[in-house]
């Protein structure tokens, strides 16, 4: 049986956490069908899926995990999973049976009528903007850095490939320094999926070989949204 709720490998922080919200969970999932529970296709050391897993933790939904495993001793490539889908992990079946893949979208399908994603149409459109900004400039960066260095596979990679992927992330981390200058969090004053989403891959800029020690702001970020009530640790090892 799937686990309900993701639980493994949580620290003391987490724990605590869980301790104090059981009670409502445990009633919430004893009054669902596992068979009409969103399930969660997840792989642990992605940070997509910690996006999508982050959120569902905040939200207090009833779920169930399947928890992917790599292919191979080395890791370089996740099983494929398990539902008649294309996408990668993390992917959700919903309750209905319906399937949704690519981390962003399933943030903004599930934040619908919640606190984390705001009512108005602009600050919505601002939401977005950074969910796309994320997939085109810090995914593409940290998260491939990140990647690289994780697997043993950054020093095989051209001098020049690696250079321009800091360069466009050095860039990528100013503009949201520039930014979280005037207000808290990145799409308005109330945290949001969009600090979910960019949290996931920015705050391993140093891991990736970047330093962000010239960028107050986007530090001072980082500490924010560790601080939200229900923060999950949000990597886990390759293996």
């Amino acid at each position: 049986m799937p686990d309900v709720y993701w639980r493994a490998g949580l620290d003391s922080r987490e724990r605590g956490i869980f301790r104090r919200h059981r009670r409502l969970r445990i009633e919430t999932a004893s009054s669902v069908d596992e068979n009409r529970m969103i399930t969660l296709f997840d792989f642990r050391p992605s940070q997509n899926a910690w996006k999508v897993r982050q959120l569902l933790w905040h939200l207090g939904l009833p779920y169930q995990s399947e928890f992917l495993s790599t292919s191979d001793s080395a890791g370089e490539r996740v099983k494929p999973v398990p539902v008649d889908h294309w996408g990668p992990a993390p992917v959700v079946q919903l309750e209905d049976g319906r399937v949704l893949s690519e981390s962003n979208t399933i943030l903004w399908y599930l934040s619908d009528n919640t606190a984390y994603r705001p009512d108005d149409p602009f600050t919505q459109a601002k939401v977005f903007q950074w969910l796309s900004f994320e997939a085109d400039y810090i995914q593409t960066t940290v998260g491939s850095l990140h990647f690289w260095a994780l697997t043993g596979n950054l020093c095989p990679r051209s001098t020049d490939l690696v250079d321009d992927k800091r360069a466009t992330a050095n860039r990528a981390l100013g503009i949201l320094n520039r930014e979280l200058a005037s207000r808290p969090f990145i799409a308005s004053d109330t945290y949001s999926i969009a600090d979910i989403a960019i949290f996931a891959y920015a705050h391993l800029a140093a891991a990736a070989g970047i330093s962000t020690d010239h960028l107050p702001d986007f530090e001072a970020w980082l500490t924010r949204v560790r601080a939200q009530q229900g923060f999950l640790a949000p990597t886990h090892p390759l293996c």
